[in-house]
This record gives structure tokens, sequence and C-alpha cells, in this order.
């Protein structure tokens, strides 16, 4: 039997490739994992997915040699603006090799960043045509911003010195702004989870807060890629809280950005801001203030120049009403005078009269009261219990009480009959009771 070692093979089939394929290919795919080694190689596993089941479909080992990784991460990161990093799809110049003893490889020997670029763009997008279709895109920007707003519940890391900076401003002012920092990490894989579960913290005391401020500042712009994410997009947009963000540098916006109520480029533009809002409310103090004054001088200048008038008015209103109460009133004191006298007249006939009926009534009213205590007697007489006895009726009782109901009577029990003439004491032997 013929046979050859596996190295034989594994060199065969590196002759094969190397004079079957061409030299090198331009590829796209995303890394799955990446890891830079001691020795200054970095070495990636690339994968490819299908775009609509997200199932893999291919999957090869990489490396990029020390010699050239400097150059082309610099240049990567330079131009897009991120970090060479696991979950990126990118377009890479490879040679496919096939070592006897390391298996196949594919040596990256270039990377075009503007297809990142490209990819990171319509990542964006997706978020943000998401975002709008939930209809949660805008929610955040339609929040009132409280006048004035003077606590700030802040979202950062503790050592950042963009937050140092943002608290340092605040502090050197007149206004009395309370802080408190809810600490999250503003770097690296963590930055989605971290943010969101602060601003949890803060939710579960909204009542005590104005806004919320997500502050970085400083750092690389490669950092900004954990800003870039739907899931932290949507819990700042359905906040219930204003939040304003300063993450970034002069020329970046991410989503975060976008979905925020007011995007604000650094923290110390923040502060500023924060500054700007609370003195604009001390200049619409200081202009209600002059306007109220000046209405309330114009306003008493008008009043007392119409109390005047109207004084005057009185004045003169108040001579002529006397002049006319005073005949009226002579008036009227001649009327009652006149009618006094008539009534006085018309009382003393009246008494004359009532004084010959006195007599003729009170007799003719003591006369009916004795004829209704005459009918009173009688019908008291005819409904005692004597002459009810003496027409053939009776009265049971036990123990002292009428008896009316025999359901309270048992076998055994004593009653005592009452008639005209005297009682009968009984023993219950039996009882029966009649329909009602």
């Amino acid at each position: 039997m013929k046979y050859i070692t596996l190295s034989t093979l594994n060199r065969l089939v590196s002759e094969a490739l190397s004079a079957e394929l061409e030299e090198t290919y331009w590829i796209i795919a995303e890394i799955s994992e990446m890891r830079i080694a001691a020795n200054g190689h970095c070495y990636m596993e690339l994968i490819e997915k299908d775009e609509t089941t997200g199932k893999l479909q291919a999957k090869a080992s990489a490396h990029i040699w020390k010699f050239a990784l400097k150059l082309i991460k610099s240049d990567f990161e330079k131009q897009t603006g991120q970090r060479l990093s696991t979950g990126l799809k990118i377009l890479i110049a490879v040679e496919p090799t096939f070592h006897e003893l390391y298996g196949y490889s594919l040596n990256i020997i270039d990377i075009d960043p503007t297809y990142t670029l490209g990819d990171i763009s319509r990542h964006r997008q997706e978020i943000i045509r998401q975002l709008e279709a939930d209809g949660v895109l805008t929610l955040n920007k339609e929040l009132p911003l409280k006048r004035p707003t003077l606590r700030i519940a802040v979202v950062s890391s503790s050592t950042a010195a963009g937050y140092e900076d943002f608290i340092h401003q605040l502090k050197n002012t007149s206004f009395r702004f309370v802080t408190k920092l809810f600490p999250a990490v503003m770097q690296g894989e963590d930055i989605e989870d971290s943010i969101i579960a602060a601003l949890d913290d803060i939710a579960a005391q909204a009542s005590a807060w104005d806004c919320v401020c997500i502050l970085r500042g400083g750092g690389a712009v490669s950092d900004l890629q954990g800003f870039e994410s739907y899931k932290l997009a949507a819990n700042v947009a359905q906040f219930p809280l204003p939040v304003l963000t300063g993450i970034g540098h002069e020329r970046d916006e991410t989503v975060l950005d976008i979905v925020a109520h007011t995007h604000l480029k650094t923290p110390t533009a923040t502060a500023a801001f924060l500054i700007d809002q609370a003195q604009a409310e001390i200049e619409t103090i200081k202009d209600l203030e002059a306007y109220i004054y000046n209405n309330i001088a114009k306003t008493i200048s008008q009043r007392q120049a119409e109390f005047e008038k109207l004084s005057y008015r009185v004045s003169a209103y108040s001579s002529q009403f006397c002049n006319r109460a005073s005949n009226t009133l002579s008036q009227i004191y001649e009327r009652i005078k006149l009618k006094g006298r008539n009534r006085i007249a018309k009382e003393h006939t009246r008494n004359e009269i009532l004084a010959d009926s006195i007599p003729r009534l009170v007799k003719f009213a003591l006369e009916r009261s004795r004829n209704l205590i005459a009918l009173t007697e009688q019908k008291i007489k005819m409904a005692s219990p004597e002459r009810i006895l003496s027409l053939g009726y009776s009265i049971t009782s036990h123990n002292g009480h009428i008896l009316t109901d025999i359901a309270k009577l048992n076998e055994g029990d004593m009653i005592e009959t009452h008639v005209a003439n005297g009682k009968i004491i009984s023993r219950i032997e039996q009882t029966t009771k009649t329909d009602s």
C-alpha cells in the first residue's frame, strides 16, 4: 500500500494553493475574535454571516504580522475614528497561506478604512430608522427643560478629567447647583450596560433631579463606538428627564447625541450651557421686575388721576345728594307722624272691641275644655282593666310579664290567669300554636 506523511500532504496542499490561487484577494469579513500576542503579532478569527438570517456561513483564522500591524492599525483608526476591534466589518487585502504545521490562515496586508466608515454609517442609519419606526426618536427632545435647571444627575466616570472640569466650572459660579455622580464606564465594551444601569438608578429617584448629564470628554475618538448603540439610544430617548450629552470632541456626533434632549460637544460646554440657562433665568427675572415696576408706576399714576377726578365728582354729588336726602327725610318724617297717629287710633278702637269680647271668649273656652275632659274620663273608664275583666276577658302573665306568645313557654312553666274576681295559677302541660 502506497502512502505519504502528513507533512508531505500539507506541503502538497500548500504548493497547490500557491500555484492555483492569486497572490492577494480583497475580501469582506467581520472580526469575531482579536488579540495581540506578547510577540507583537495580531491574531484574528474572521467570520461571514448571512445578511438576512445572521447564520454563520464561513470562518477563517487570520493574522497581521508585527511589522505591518502598527501602520495598518494606526491608519485605520485615524481615518475611521474607530479602534480595530471585534464586531467590526472590514474590507481587507489577504494572502491565503497554508503552513505545514499551523494549517490554513489569511495574512492581512492591508485594510480599506472607507468600507468600515460606510458600514458604521449604515449601522448608525439603521439605528436611527429603527428609533423613528418605534416612535421614540424625538421623545426626549420634546421634554421641557425645567427653569431654572439646578439639580443635575451626572453619568460619568469618577476619574474622568471632563467630569472634574464640569464640576469645577459649576462650583465657580454664584448659582447653587446640586450635583450627584452616578458612576459609569465611559470606554470599552461595557459602556452600554454601565450607562443604562446608572440611568435606572436615576429614574428611581427622578423627582429629585431636573436633568441628566452624560459626560465623557477627552480620550480616543475610537472609544465613541460604545455610544452607537440602539439599546442605549432607545433608553435615553424614552428617559423621563431631559438628557444632556457632552461625550465627544468638536467634530463628533453619536446616535446618543442625536436622541438626547440637548447635544453639547464637551463637559465644559455642558457646564457653560447650564450656567447660561441659569443666567438667562436671572435676566428674565430682572426684565420681569423692570416690566412690573414700570407698569405699577404707570398704573399708580393713572389711578391717581382717576381718583382726583372721582374725588371732585364725589364732593359735588355728595352735596347734591345730602340736600335731596334731607328733603326726602323731612317728607318721610311727616308721613310717619301722620301714619303713626292713624295707627294709634285704629289700635285704640280694636282694644276696646277686644275688651268687650274677652269675657265671652274665655267662658266659651272653659266650657269647651270641661266637655273635653269629661269625654276623656269616659274613654279611660271604658278601657280600664277592671271593665275589660268584667266583660269575661282574662289576662295571662308569666314571671310578672303579660303573655302574648306561647313560644316563650316551656312544659312545666307556671302561669297566672287574672279574671274579674281573682286569679288562677296553672302549670303548662302542653302548648298548641294556631296559624295566624
